[in-house]
């Protein structure tokens, strides 16, 4: 879809320029390995469709965008390093390229730019650092302790990854100066997105296959982290109608928040593709 494919590509034109001002030159080539090595970019994507269905434009959130996968991107590599994981998006992860020192720097690198492109604005000051809070209490929960339910492992699901969804969508909404009840409606949407693109990513972790993942497939069972298929004893068709009931409450979230037209006359076609991102993370194979 041109519409989608033009805002992906306005992010990684900003993300390119954003890391190819980084100093030394070793470490802007380490932030490019980390960032530019592909990826679905379904954070930053959101915030951009966000801010243009709450009234936006695409410059209003570019910055915004490009940080919160920064941030993504950077808390990767210390998932990679805590699962020993040699491979990440089909290149070989931070720590395996580089040792695990740098990768360290790196990860800490990506949170400074990141931070520099949030740094304008208190209000997405405050909502990343919620969001990381989030995170990092996920992480650190998750090293001490299994959950033991499907209720205690959607707890875990929204800290590790709802949280960065759901600040994905506030920044963009934000960056359209949207009123707080609008902002609250894009993060319960995102949340539930994100919520249901973890439990497809276990679904995928147990089914998948190396090649097609473009990261080890099995590493849950084999690292034994958590995943919703062993952790409620699901199949991975039960798994997937988790993420079906999450994905159709974000579209319900979808429905409450306060839509205005943008400036370019494309709210509606931001909240359509926002309604297929939906659908896509319940579907997609990799």
């Amino acid at each position: 879809m041109e519409y989608l494919q033009t805002r992906r590509d306005r992010v990684e034109r900003r993300m390119e320029s954003v890391l190819d001002d980084v100093a030394p030159e070793s470490l802007g080539s380490e932030l490019r390995h980390i960032s530019l090595a592909g990826g679905k970019r379904v954070r930053p994507t959101i915030t951009v469709l966000a801010c243009e269905a709450a009234g936006g434009t695409v410059e209003s959130a570019l910055d915004f965008a490009v940080g919160i996968e920064l941030v993504h991107n950077a808390s990767l590599v210390v998932d990679d390093i805590i699962d020993d994981a040699e491979l990440r998006r089909g290149v070989a992860s931070a720590w395996s390229a580089f040792g695990f020192g740098p990768a360290i720097i790196a990860s800490d690198g990506l949170l400074g730019e990141a931070f520099g492109l949030f740094s304008g604005d208190d209000t997405a000051m405050q909502v990343v650092a919620e969001a990381m809070v989030e995170l990092g209490e996920g992480e650190a929960s998750e090293l001490v302790s299994q959950p033991e339910s499907e209720a205690e492992y959607m707890v875990l699901a929204r800290r590790k990854t709802g949280a960065l969804f759901r600040a994905a969508a506030e920044l963009g909404a934000i960056g359209a100066a949207a009123d707080p009840y609008t902002v609250e409606s894009f993060g319960q949407y995102a949340e539930r997105v994100g919520i249901a693109f973890q439990i497809r990513d276990d679904v995928l972790d147990a089914t998948g296959q190396t090649e097609a993942l473009g990261k080890p497939a099995g590493q849950d069972a084999q690292m034994e982290r958590p995943s919703l298929v062993q952790v409620a004893d699901l199949t991975p068709e039960e798994a997937n109608q988790r993420a079906r009931e999450k994905a159709d409450g974000a579209l319900d979230a979808l429905e409450t928040a306060t839509i205005e037209t943008n400036p370019h006359g494309q709210s509606e076609e931001a909240i359509g593709c926002l309604e297929e991102l939906a659908e896509f993370v319940v579907s997609r194979n990799r």
